[in-house]
């Protein structure tokens, strides 16, 4: 962590001051995961504008850019059962909780994703030959909305399960035509990582959506939209992620609209042939 968060500095160069935040942070991860920045300040014998200054030396946008991923990486330290004690006892409330965790979420997301990212995404995915997603686990769900609304859009989008061998089929030829989305959070799974860096190698685009900045899978993409994905106990909470992939496509909706009204009524007209519908008139 403090070799990772030196290595940002401009030139290596810190103040004694930046330092001793780096210390801190280096060596309380939990405070600096959840404490405030008045917090870390007294702990490194400083001021809150140095900790935001630190922040922003080490290229993020202040304090809560940097904690988000601070937070990222020391949960993905943590086994399940460690995440699950980390949050405590939901005895009261749980669903609430819940709740109000992905509210905070979605406001978080809200103020940090960068729409020029998420059109770059859809336009990479538009101009693309085919479009892999790999997702495994829960994040196949998101990987399902990606898949499934972009290929009713009427682009070639195509889920692959990260523990298949058809994954593995796929990679084998993919190339600078193509697209590779990896999606995984937390502790990232392997095949997610290996995938990423397959396809870079081959020349394909690779999108990535992921928590955390500094990891493998931000490391081996083009774009990466970074989604805050902490739920409330030893699993991640998906809504944030489902909410950039909802942007991707609505962004992809209107890149050629002539291209996806084709596909929607085409789908449209075959929903109904194979009676997919329930067309029943509604009672009032």
């Amino acid at each position: 962590m403090e070799t990772w968060l030196s290595s940002r500095a401009p030139g290596g160069r810190l103040s004694t001051k930046s330092r001793a935040v780096i210390h801190v942070l280096h060596t309380k991860p939990r405070t600096a995961s959840y404490g405030g920045a008045a917090e870390v300040a007294q702990l490194a014998g400083t001021t809150v504008a140095t900790v935001t200054r630190t922040a922003q030396t080490l290229g993020f946008d202040g304090w809560p850019a940097l904690q988000q991923e601070l937070r990222a990486r020391y949960l993905s330290s943590l086994s399940a059962p460690q995440v699950a004690a980390e949050h405590g006892t939901l005895t009261d409330a749980p669903a609430a909780a819940s709740l109000r965790r992905d509210v905070d979420d979605l406001a978080v997301l809200s103020r940090s994703t960068d729409p020029a990212t998420v059109a770059a995404v859809a336009r990479a995915v538009a101009g693309a030959r085919r479009t892999l997603v790999i997702a495994s686990g829960s994040y196949a769900g998101v990987g399902t909305a990606l898949a499934h609304n972009a290929g009713l859009a009427g682009y070639d989008v195509q889920l692959h399960d990260g523990a298949s061998a058809s994954m593995v089929n796929a990679l084998a030829s993919v190339g600078p035509q193509d697209v590779v989305v990896t999606i995984s959070f937390w502790r990232l799974y392997t095949s997610a990582v290996r995938a990423a860096q397959a396809a870079a190698q081959r020349g394909a685009t690779v999108c990535s959506l992921t928590d955390s900045a500094s990891g493998p899978l931000a490391a081996a993409a083009d774009h990466v939209l970074l989604v805050p994905a902490e739920g409330v106990s030893f699993f991640p909470s998906l809504t944030p992620a489902l909410a950039v992939v909802q942007a991707v496509c609505a962004e992809l909706a209107t890149i050629d609209p002539a291209r996806t009204r084709a596909s929607v009524e085409a789908a449209d007209g075959l929903w109904d042939a194979f009676g997919l519908l329930d067309r029943a008139p509604r009672r009032p």
